[in-house]
C-alpha cells in the first residue's frame, strides 16, 4: 500500500466555507485531497460526468455581482454532483424592493435549500448569513475581503504542478514562492491566496503600485515590493491580478500606459523569473494590460487549468459541507 493510499479518510466538521483566514492547514488540505476524485469524474472516458453524492439536494446560486467563471463553475459542479440547482436573478428579485438578505434567505430555506452560494459586494455578507441560517453557506466573493474557492483552486493547481514536476504524489507547497502582481488593495483573490498559500507553507510576495497596496498586508505574512523584477526573481508562480479599470476614476496610478510599463507580465518581464515558473490569473483577463496575450496563451500559462480545476474543487467543497460532517 502506498503512502497516499495509507492516509486516513479526510474529515470535515464545518457547516460553511466563508473564508480561508480561519481555516487550518489540515482543513485546507482536506479540500485539496478530496478534489482529485472529482477531477477524475470530469475526465471520464465514458462521458458520464456525474456522481450521485448530492442527488436530491438543492444548490442555490445567489450572485449580487457579475460573474461568468465562478457562477458557471458552481452550476456545473452542482450538476456533476447530481444536485438540483437554482440561480436567482438579483435584478428581478425582492431585494430590489428592499427585502433584507436574511428575509430573502428565510424564504429560500422555506423551500428546503441545502447549499447557498453567495457573491455580494459587501464584505462579511456570507459570514453574517452563515451565523443565522441552517443552509450551508459558501462565499463566492464578498467585496474586497475574500474569495476562498478561487484561492483553493489556485492552490490545487499549483500543488498538482509541483507534484508532477517532482514526480512525487505527496509533495506539498512548503518552500514554494508565489509572486502576486497588481491591484492588491481591491483584490479578494489576493487576500484569500495569502491566507491559503502561507498556511500551506508557501511564501508570498505582493507587488504593485504603492497606492494599490493595503496597509494591513504586513500582518498577513506576505512580503511587499513595488519592483516587478524583484518580485518574480526566484518565483515558482507568477500570479497576475486583474486591474480593476472601474477604479481608475480614483487616479490610483497615473495611467494604464504607466502600469503596463512597470507591472505587465510579458515575455520581457518574465525573463526575470525561473524557467519553470507558472503564470496564473483569476480572470477575466484585461489582455495586454496586466497580462500580455503572448503569455496568457503561452506554454507557462495554466489559466485554463485553473478554470477546469475550479469545477472539481467546488464539487469537493459542496460534498464536504453536506456529507463530510457525517464522516
Amino acid at each position: 500500500m502506498t503512502p497516499a493510499e495509507n492516509k486516513p479518510s479526510p474529515v470535515w466538521t464545518r457547516k460553511d466555507l466563508t473564508g480561508l483566514e480561519d481555516l487550518s492547514r489540515q482543513e485546507i488540505e482536506t479540500i485539496l485531497d478530496t478534489a482529485p476524485q472529482f477531477v477524475a469524474v470530469s475526465k471520464r472516458e465514458s462521458g458520464i460526468k456525474r456522481v450521485p453524492l448530492l442527488q436530491g439536494r438543492l444548490i442555490v446560486n445567489w450572485f449580487f455581482e457579475p460573474s461568468t467563471r465562478t457562477r458557471t463553475s458552481f452550476e456545473i459542479a452542482a450538476k456533476r454532483l447530481s444536485a438540483d440547482s437554482l440561480t436567482i436573478n438579483v435584478q428581478a428579485s425582492s431585494s430590489k424592493k428592499g427585502e433584507t438578505l436574511h428575509d430573502t434567505l428565510d424564504n429560500i430555506e422555506a423551500m428546503h435549500s441545502d447549499v447557498v452560494v453567495i457573491r455580494h459586494n459587501c464584505a462579511g455578507a456570507a459570514h453574517i448569513l452563515a451565523q443565522h441560517h441552517d443552509s450551508h453557506i459558501i462565499n463566492a466573493g464578498d467585496g474586497a475581503h475574500e474569495h476562498p474557492t478561487q484561492a483553493l483552486l489556485d492552490a490545487f493547481t499549483i500543488r498538482d504542478h509541483v507534484r508532477r514536476q517532482r514526480e512525487d504524489s505527496n509533495a506539498t507547497l512548503d518552500g514554494i514562492r508565489v509572486a502576486i502582481i497588481g491591484d492588491i488593495s481591491h483584490s479578494r483573490v489576493a487576500r484569500s491566496n495569502v491566507w491559503g498559500l502561507t498556511k500551506l507553507g508557501a511564501s508570498v510576495i505582493l507587488c504593485g503600485p504603492n497606492t494599490l497596496m493595503p496597509p494591513e498586508v504586513g500582518r498577513m505574512g506576505a512580503e511587499t515590493t513595488s519592483n516587478l523584477r524583484d518580485a518574480i526573481a526566484g518565483a515558482d508562480v507568477v500570479y497576475a491580478l486583474r486591474i480593476q479599470l472601474e477604479r481608475q476614476q480614483k487616479c490610483l496610478f497615473p495611467s494604464i500606459r504607466e502600469y503596463i510599463r512597470l507591472f505587465r507580465i510579458d515575455n520581457e518581464s518574465l525573463k526575470a523569473a525561473p524557467a519553470h515558473a507558472l503564470v496564473m490569473h483569476p480572470g477575466p483577463i484585461n489582455r495586454d494590460i496586466e497580462l500580455a496575450a503572448e503569455v496568457a496563451d503561452g506554454p507557462r500559462s495554466v489559466v485554463l487549468e485553473q478554470v477546469s480545476n475550479g469545477v472539481a474543487v467546488r464539487m469537493a467543497i459542496m460534498h464536504l459541507l453536506v456529507n463530510g460532517r457525517a464522516a
